[in-house]
């Protein structure tokens, strides 16, 4: 690439914590706090969910049509990467800066309330805005708020949507269409999600377990983590990125993990790394049968069983559209502490029918950590890897 993509900046929310700051400081910690939030589904069920520990104001989104709850967690961490964004519209100009954020929710839990309340033969709810429901909702506020006037999208591939749009971000910068992007993931927790993922028996009913042998699936949660990219030189940058679709099945992974193998493979051609560059690698690790024994492949092919790799899903619940952008926010944050990895938290129970790999655990660290990758994997196939890489 002739114009490579730094991070200037990034914000980060979730279960763990409203900031940077708190969620290292949990994330890092010897007993990192694991999900704690509850969902009632409509069979009666209720399961696990990772949902943010504190409430979300209106923010400066009170002059805006749609105030959904994803909009509202834009604007939260818009308070701490919003400045930099502003920077960047001053030294290059509101055309030069593009927004692209992946979601797989954007405001339809708002629209189901409205449903419901018009069906029971209702008006329609006070200040209810269909365009809450489109996926390109969080892009048209996000440029509101910033006054961003670049190219801007939204990328909605369920669990990989995040890990996307940093991807679509350093591309628009290497094709000189932008000099800055806002770029990332947001999702939150509604009623559509958690019983889709039930309907599919993809639930876990207590804390999701990743690849150990009594792993019963997944814990769904809510998120965002944004970053803005620039070609501006900074300790950081996206230094490679992977994108494949195996389309094996539209739910299920493809149990070969072809498509996953070829994703990290080409992230790592096009950073010019080996797989034992990668000090870190960040696992999907949603906590599925299928998933864990797919990846556990995948890692075992490619980084062997030396590598530490994790999955903070325990932690934060899996923030699907989000969860690309909250895992390379944690590889970030692996950096700025000197290597501290982000845990695997599990009932230590290996499942023997898994290809081995090496679990983090709390406290561990890798002197020098250089470079991180995080994978992600979704519905239809469809694969991610992203490398961060430190000077």
């Amino acid at each position: 690439m002739s114009r490579r993509a730094y991070v200037a900046s990034h914000a980060v929310a979730c279960a763990l914590g409203a900031d940077r700051t708190e969620v290292a400081t949990k994330l890092f910690s010897a007993a990192p706090p694991t999900v704690s939030g509850r969902w009632t589904l409509v069979d009666g069920r209720e399961v696990p969910v990772g949902a943010l520990p504190f409430s979300l104001g209106e923010g400066d989104l009170t002059d805006q049509p749609t105030r959904s709850r994803t909009n509202r967690m834009l604007g939260h961490v818009l308070k701490d990467i919003g400045p930099a964004v502003a920077a960047a519209i001053e030294k290059y100009g509101a055309r030069r800066v593009g927004v692209v954020l992946g979601t797989s929710t954007s405001g339809v839990d708002e629209s189901l309330h409205a449903l419901r309340t018009r069906l029971a033969g209702q008006d329609w709810p006070q200040g209810y805005h269909f365009d809450v429901q489109e996926l390109n909702d969080p892009v048209a506020a996000a440029q509101a708020l910033t006054g961003a006037a670049g190219p801007a999208y939204a990328v909605s591939t369920a669990c990989t949507s995040g890990a996307k749009a940093i991807a679509a971000g350093a591309r628009l910068i290497a094709a000189d269409l932008c000099d800055a992007v806002l770029c990332g993931g947001l999702d939150t927790l509604c009623d559509l999600t958690l019983n889709g993922f039930g309907a599919l028996e993809a639930l876990s009913p207590e804390l999701t377990n990743p690849f150990s042998v009594n792993r019963k699936g997944i814990n769904i949660g809510e998120g965002a983590g944004l970053f803005l990219l620039t070609v501006d030189e900074a300790p950081v940058r996206v230094a490679g990125w992977g994108e494949t679709s195996d389309a094996h099945h539209i739910s299920a992974p493809d149990p070969t993990g072809a498509g996953g193998e070829a994703a990290a493979r080409k992230a790592l051609a096009m950073a010019g790394l080996s797989p034992a560059d990668i000090g870190y690698v960040h696992l999907h690790g949603t906590g599925t049968e299928l998933n864990d024994r797919m990846e556990a492949g995948v890692i075992s092919r490619v980084f062997g069983d030396a590598t530490p790799v994790s999955s903070t899903k325990p932690l934060t619940g899996h923030t699907l559209g989000a969860a690309g952008a909250v895992q390379a926010s944690f590889c970030l944050l692996a950096f700025e502490n000197d290597g501290a990895l982000p845990p695997h938290i599990w009932d230590g129970q290996a499942d023997p029918e898994l290809a081995p790999v090496r679990l983090a655990a709390p406290g561990d660290r890798v002197a020098g950590l250089r470079h991180a990758l995080s994978a992600s994997y979704a519905f239809g196939g469809n694969n991610a890897a992203v490398i961060l890489s430190q000077s």
